[in-house]
């Protein structure tokens, strides 16, 4: 695995400008250092603009689950400032944190008790709410995660992909301005996984900021709006889905028809402006830049290059990653 030489700096998202108002979160230097010397956080300056769906992106280990603990107050930082829901924290954590619904490191229930017993439970707890509302609430939660069926069976009976639902269903028990999600399609299989991500969609066109932690660059790429790139505890990047893709070059794909026209699709490459090419197997593959494509495709065939395929290829949130780390990832579910 390879060592970047450098980090891109973090990409202010552009709505957070025109939206006037706050951030739903914002960190200033937000750092965890572990006994023992270990910086698993390291001064990261987090931007998640109001209504955003944040893909917060990174492998395991990258410091995404300890920034999480950190912003719901369930780990102390080391150094650092944050604002949750324009309110400074820790100190206005009673009042915010009842507005904030979460599902961190996967769901912990009462093992004897039903699907609905334990989010009975976990309901009384909340005094903010009127618990002449929670048998609707429950139900209304059960049935947007799809466990109506299930919510007399017990805890200790659900599959991986239950108790995740469980646990999601337990941060909407009642309306959230704020919803962080820590890998919320762990154990599922691809139906409901497909679910979560039209769930996510739809409690952010009700209004609510998501804030969605995960491995996994298909999730992001489907369903966020904005993303922010985690590498060994730094935030290298941030910025809309359409931003953090400037971030790697397109690059250009030719398929020559024969060996004979390598050296000269080479010059031509070089001639026009366009990147030294990586060549495999008869395919060139180019770096850009600003050259148009449609100049290379002529010239190409002015020099008398067979060109049996020429494409402009995109960066997708795979090749920005390498790009700006150096580090492979977990592209598929």
């Amino acid at each position: 695995m390879s060592t970047p030489t450098s980090l891109a700096a973090p990409v202010a998202p552009a709505s957070v400008a025109d939206a006037g108002t706050s951030p739903a979160l914002a960190t200033r230097g937000l750092t965890k250092r572990f006994r023992g010397g270990q910086v698993a956080v390291d001064h990261i300056d987090l931007v998640v603009p109001h209504g955003a769906v944040f893909g917060f992106l990174g492998p395991n280990g990258s410091g995404k689950t300890t920034t999480i603990r950190m912003l719901l107050g369930l780990v102390r930082p080391t150094a650092g400032e944050f604002d949750v829901l324009g309110r400074s924290m820790p100190r206005g954590a009673l009042d915010v944190l009842p507005r904030v619904g979460a599902l961190v490191e996967g769901p912990a229930f009462h093992p004897y008790l039903s699907g609905w017993a334990n989010l009975a439970r976990l309901d009384a707890g909340d005094r903010t709410v009127d618990p002449r509302t929670s048998k609707r609430r429950i139900g209304t939660a059960l049935e947007r995660v799809g466990l109506a069926a299930a919510a007399r069976k017990r805890y200790r009976n659900y599959s991986l992909g239950m108790r995740q639902r469980l646990g999601l269903a337990g941060a909407l028990l009642r309306p959230r301005d704020l919803l962080v999600l820590d890998e919320p399609t762990n154990g599922l299989d691809p139906q409901g996984t497909r679910e979560v991500r039209t769930l996510v969609r739809e409690l952010a066109a009700e209004g609510a900021t998501v804030f969605l932690s995960s491995h996994l660059l298909s999730e992001i790429e489907q369903v966020c709006t904005h993303v922010g790139v985690m590498s060994r505890g730094r935030l290298v990047t941030q910025g809309t889905l359409g931003e953090l893709r400037d971030v790697a070059a397109a690059r250009l794909r030719v398929v020559l028809a024969g060996a004979d026209d390598l050296s000269r699709a080479v010059e031509v490459l070089a001639r026009t402006g366009a990147g030294e090419p990586d060549v495999r197997d008869g395919v060139l593959l180019a770096p850009l830049g600003d050259v148009r494509p449609e100049v290379v495709n002529r010239e190409l065939v002015l020099a008398g290059v067979g060109v049996r395929e020429l494409v402009v290829e995109r960066p997708d949130l795979e090749d920005v990653f390498v790009s700006l780390t150096g580090e492979g990832f977990d592209v598929d579910q």
